[in-house]
């Protein structure tokens, strides 16, 4: 496993998360009126946020954050996990396929269909009964203390809205039609704002296939 020579990627991994939970505390903690305009958007940046955690539990499979094994593969475990109930073991095998066997049968992030089936199929490949049940035991628990209302807005459906962003920016888009490339991929145009709003740098996805132990934060120099 290539390791980052740095501990740049451990504040930057620290510091996505630590946004992350600020914002979810900030909004589960409001009392949400739904004329309150101004909260709507911080639905869409705490989605962001929420790819973000997945975007860094990526980083950790390819075990750039830290050249520490063990701090890096903990990042990835608590990333994944605050993201909605995965394991990141389990996570670590099925990106790992994809890399060794993109675009065929056995890529779960691919399927020759279109977006809503390929969407499902990519959905089944990774959510688990088990994550199901960890997610519904902690909305349980939550709701002792946290307005339902504001569970629903501001803690699940960020977290889904987040699956369609890492899904249509990250898997779907690059990989779907036809390529002339052995990582059947293709790559956004040269924008990075756009690129790191969109899917913190992996629309330009035949670089990350082509330079997979490049964190994210970093691979807009492969342009």
């Amino acid at each position: 496993m290539k390791t980052s020579p740095s501990n740049y990627g451990i504040v930057i991994a620290l510091t996505v998360i630590s946004c992350w939970f600020a914002l979810l505390f900030f909004l589960l903690q409001l009392n949400f009126q739904w004329n309150n305009y101004w909260v709507y958007p911080l639905i869409f940046v705490q989605m962001h946020l929420y790819t973000g955690l997945f975007i860094t539990a990526h980083d950790a499979m390819h075990g750039t954050i830290s050249s520490n094994k063990t701090i890096n593969n903990v990042i990835g475990y608590v990333s994944v996990f605050l993201y909605a109930g995965f394991f990141y073991n389990t996570l670590y095998h099925k990106h790992h396929q994809h890399h060794q066997h993109v675009h065929t049968s056995d890529d779960p992030d691919f399927a020759p269909h279109g977006f809503w089936r390929w969407y499902l199929n990519f959905m089944r490949n990774y959510v688990t009964v088990i994550q199901l049940i960890i997610m519904a035991i902690a909305f349980n628990v939550l709701k002792i203390w946290i307005d339902e209302t504001n569970l629903l807005l501001f803690w699940v459906l960020p977290a889904l809205l987040s699956t369609f962003q890492l899904f249509y920016f990250g898997t779907y888009l690059p990989h779907k039609g036809e390529h002339d490339n052995e990582h059947y991929a293709s790559t956004l145009p040269k924008n990075h704002l756009l690129a790191f709003i969109t899917c913190y740098f992996f629309g330009y996805h035949f670089e990350h296939h082509e330079k997979p132990h490049m964190p994210w934060w970093q691979l807009y120099k492969t342009k």
